[in-house]
């Protein structure tokens, strides 16, 4: 009986030891001008209902009117309004030409009603990073590099003593970036702020990982989503449901460039992709280029029919707050 129990206690307790941490995530989104912002966040809250993630921040690129009170409607109805969310007080001030982000304030509960009540990005960062273990964090980006070219610039403060590139190489593991067209070319997340581009890609001192815009291009998301009847009262539905029709090209679905990072950020690589390791470049016009004898960074390349990738996220994006209770 005892040999029996012992063997038990070994079995569970492999079990628990297999079992991979939460990822610590910084979530960095421009959420507009795109709506592929609101797929990557609904993700993002999905996957650590589930236990794979642990969201410490949700920082916006953008600081049109109203952005850091979007960040808190998606927060709150995914059940964690007191996320730290931040702005950059000197960023690019672009927004959704379907003003979804208008309608989603307007109809959903949100405590942050302007951009006043919250601090800097960079702020958030360092102060979140400073409270991390070493090498725990992962910062994925799906916006402009803005807050991340900021934050490498700052000196120590009161929450470190280390300077902004010294607090990335000591807190940070991985970032992870929907940025660049591969093996070159022109993306907007790049080329919008693209002196902020050239730091970040070029100083930046952890390992790198790039989403390309030519992963998210093939993948659509939304159909599914709005023609749930099951769902009702859901700002991500209302977001898909609204733009989808005003763009011919969006039809069949709007491409997941932002789920993509996400996606990979939590759950790695390896289930979907290859890495094509190098480094990247970026010109003043914010064209991106492409050295194979380069080190530090990666980009990902299709190991699975996109379609796989493509069901997945249809299928994440379809979440309801609550539902992964419990599941692994």
């Amino acid at each position: 009986m005892k040999f029996k129990l012992l063997l038990l206690f070994m079995l569970l307790a492999s079990v628990c030891f297999c079992q991979r941490k939460p990822v610590n995530i910084i979530f960095d989104s421009d959420m507009g001008p795109d709506y592929d912002d609101v797929g990557a966040i609904t993700i993002l809250h999905n996957l650590a209902d589930r236990g794979e993630a642990h969201i410490l921040a949700t920082v916006a690129s953008t600081r049109y009117d109203g952005v850091a009170g979007v960040m808190n409607v998606f927060n709150t109805y995914f059940k964690r309004p007191n996320i730290p969310i931040g702005i950059p007080k000197n960023g690019l001030d672009l927004r959704d030409w379907q003003h979804w982000s208008d309608t989603v304030l307007a109809k959903y509960p949100h405590k942050i009603k302007s951009n006043d009540e919250v601090p800097d990005a960079v702020q958030v960062y360092r102060k979140v990073l400073a409270s991390q273990p070493d090498h725990s964090v992962t910062v994925v980006t799906v916006g402009f590099l803005t807050n991340l070219s900021n934050l490498l610039n700052t000196n120590a403060d009161e929450y470190s003593k280390l300077n902004g590139k010294e607090l990335v190489a000591r807190k940070v593991k991985l970032l992870v970036c929907m940025a660049g067209r591969f093996p070159s070319g022109y993306e907007f997340n790049v080329m919008k702020d693209a002196k902020a581009s050239q730091n970040v890609y070029t100083n930046w001192p952890t390992q790198i990982i790039l989403s390309g815009f030519e992963i998210g291009e093939k993948i659509l998301a939304g159909i599914p989503l709005i023609h749930n009847d099951a769902i009702k009262n859901d700002p991500v539905k209302d977001v898909f449901r609204m733009s989808i029709p005003m763009a011919k090209e969006d039809s069949l679905g709007r491409k997941s460039w932002d789920e993509t990072a996400v996606l990979v950020a939590i759950k790695g690589y390896s289930p979907f992709y290859t890495l094509h390791h190098g480094r990247m470049s970026v010109a003043d016009d914010g064209k991106n280029t492409w050295d194979d004898n380069g080190n530090g960074q990666a980009y990902l390349v299709e190991k699975v029919d996109y379609k796989e990738v493509e069901k997945l996220i249809n299928e994440l994006i379809q979440y309801q707050p609550g539902e992964a209770k419990g599941k692994r």
